[in-house]
């Protein structure tokens, strides 16, 4: 379960992002996960409850979780496209020269805090 250690390195970011802020508390984080990242929503939400306990900082902190569609582009035709719907074979000109464009993301996108 990578889940955890992305949990825990996105906690030490939100340390250091508070102590350059000089926040003693973070409200919610808005996290951004990619529809092809291989992090699962619900174990990663799992894991940041159960980190998020051990964490002064984030311990009342709320969790939002907002995917990023996974999109392809074509080399040969230049349109983009569902990746998970299609994979990657083009569906318009039927290329295998494709690569993704946005989708394995993992970002920290928002934090609220005092």
């Amino acid at each position: 379960m990578h889940e955890l250690g992305v949990v825990f390195a996105a906690m030490d970011t939100l340390g250091d992002i508070a102590r350059e802020n000089e926040l003693t508390r973070i409200s919610s984080v808005t996290m951004r996960l990619g529809e092809v990242s291989g992090i699962l929503e619900d174990y990663f939400a799992d894991c940041w409850h159960w980190a998020q306990k051990k964490n002064d900082l984030l311990r009342d902190s709320e969790l939002r979780i907002e995917r990023i569609d996974a999109v392809t582009v074509c080399n040969d035709c230049g349109r983009t496209y569902p990746t998970v719907q299609y994979g990657r074979v083009c569906p318009y000109c039927g290329s295998d020269q494709t690569y993704l464009l946005r989708g394995n993301e993992v970002e920290i996108k928002e934090i609220e805090g005092c």
